[in-house]
Parts: structure tokens; sequence; C-alpha cells
């Protein structure tokens, strides 16, 4: 039987107005997808959500597919893809895995769980979030390969993607956005055109289908599109830098420049970092 694949979308979250938007918006998290690849028998899950509820709804959705759950595949160490994993891990009798460069990030995470996500999220992340991911370069999945693709630098560091070649799937994780603005806090000294490359090397594999860490519900998977839309808004992300003399004014011209992007909270983080 060949591998499938489905995708389980967390919306935008409503969070802490610790930092106001310029236009008085209330902030949201970007919304987040999980990815599950299966076989006949045993699956594949990708980058759990962070909350308990969230986790809850995605262990009851995971529950429906009849599957064994092998393996937690960690993309990247930002808390929002992982928080949920122990939970999950213990439910279904998974191993939690990721790249060593990832399993590192997320003891950054942790170190920033009081005075970060528990203030932007107060009563809603996992009290119990210990790192029990192992470090591998590959999954086995019915006979498959997945393999762990190194990306680099894109909105943090260390990120990785999950191959699936029989499907010309690349589950990204946050190498890719679609429909969401990008998060670029961690972009200054040259991380910007990092990204750009970790875009090229998303391309290198030829995907068809792409996962975007952070997507508007019912946009298609469609590879190149996504790149395509990542890779502008970090052109205009890098261009507008030059340009625009403070964070506001560079906020802007984002806004104006992708309307249709959601949860703009995004972009003025990014824009307050990339200006301090």
């Amino acid at each position: 039987m060949p591998l499938t694949y489905d995708v389980f979308i967390t919306p935008p979250l409503a969070q802490a107005p610790t930092i106001p938007l310029p236009g008085g918006e209330a902030p949201q998290w970007q919304p987040l997808s999980t990815t599950v690849v299966s076989g006949l028998r045993d699956a594949v899950l990708i980058d759990p959500p962070f909350t308990v509820r969230e986790t809850e709804a995605v262990a009851e959705w995971f529950a429906g597919k009849g599957r064994r759950l092998t393996h937690i595949f960690i993309t990247h160490g930002h808390g929002d893809h992982w928080f949920g994993a122990p939970a999950l891990a213990e439910r279904f009798g998974a191993r939690v895995v990721a790249s060593e460069g990832t399993i590192a990030e997320m003891r950054k995470s942790v170190a920033v769980k009081a005075t970060l996500w528990e203030r932007l999220f107060p009563g809603q992340i996992p009290e119990h979030t210990p790192i029990t991911a192992e470090p591998v370069a590959a999954i086995e999945l019915e006979g498959e390969v997945l393999a762990v693709v190194e990306a680099g630098h894109t909105d943090t560091d260390a990120s990785t993607m999950l191959h699936v070649p029989s499907l010309r799937l690349l589950v990204a994780g946050d190498v890719v956005y679609d429909g969401a603005h990008q998060f670029l806090g961690e972009g200054r000294g040259g991380g910007l055109h990092a990204w750009l490359a970790a875009l090229d090397i998303a391309e290198s594999l030829k995907p068809k289908l792409v996962v975007a860490g952070h997507r508007v519900a019912g946009r298609d998977d469609d590879a190149a599109r996504i790149i395509g839309e990542t890779r502008a808004y970090l052109g205009a992300a890098i261009a507008l830098r030059e340009t625009e003399g403070d964070a506001a004014a560079w906020y802007a011209a984002m806004r104006g420049r992708f309307p249709e992007r959601i949860t703009p909270n995004a972009a003025w983080l990014s824009a307050l970092a990339l200006y301090s």
C-alpha cells in the first residue's frame, strides 16, 4: 500500500496582549499544521501543537485514523511545534525524534517557557514538557525511508524538513509559511538570506507537495506556489529593511505589500526585532 498523508490545522490562537499592535488589533498566534504520514498499519506524526486543548484535539483526530503511531518528528525547536509531544508520545507509545540541532533548540524553548510561552498563553501550556527526543537522520515507515533534511536557519536555527519521496512530499515546518505573516524576529545578521538558502534546499528536492508549518486552512499544498510566496515575502522584507527608517514604517509597508496574510502580530514582532 502506498503512503498517504493528512494535515490538521490548529486555528489562530488568541494570546495575551503583551506587545500591542500599532492598529490596536488583538494579537493572535499563527495557525499551526500537524501532519500525519500513514502506511497500512503505522504512522508518523510531525509537529504537534503546544497548548493542552489543541493537543487533545490532535490526539482525538489521530486516534480516529486507526494506525499505530511509531514516531513523532519535530522539525525545529520553537515550543509551538512540540510542547504537546510528550503527552502524545505517552498516550500512543511513540518515540519523539528530531535532529541533534533541533534538540539543542528545544532546550532553549524550555528555558524561556515561563517567561515567554506561559506569559503569552497563561494556563494553556502543558505543565510537563520534558525533552525526550532522540536524534535521528531518517525514519523508516513500512519499508520507505523518510529522510530528515537539514535546512539551517529559517525562522530559527537548526530547522529541518521531512522528505517523503514516494509522495513527492516535503513536510517543511517553518522553512515555508502559507498565508500567515512570517516570523522574522531571529533574522538579523544575515538570517533572512540564510532562510532564502533554505528555500533553495527545499526546491532541490523537487517536491510536488509541501506542508507549511503555519498554514491557513483550506489552502492547497502546491510546492511551487508555497515556496515562491515564502521567497517573495523574504525578498520584500530584505528590500524594505533598506528603505524604511523604523519598525513602524517597515511594518506598515509589509502589511501593505501582503494585505491577504493573516496574524500580523508576527510581522510586528519581526519589525521590533529587526530594528532593535
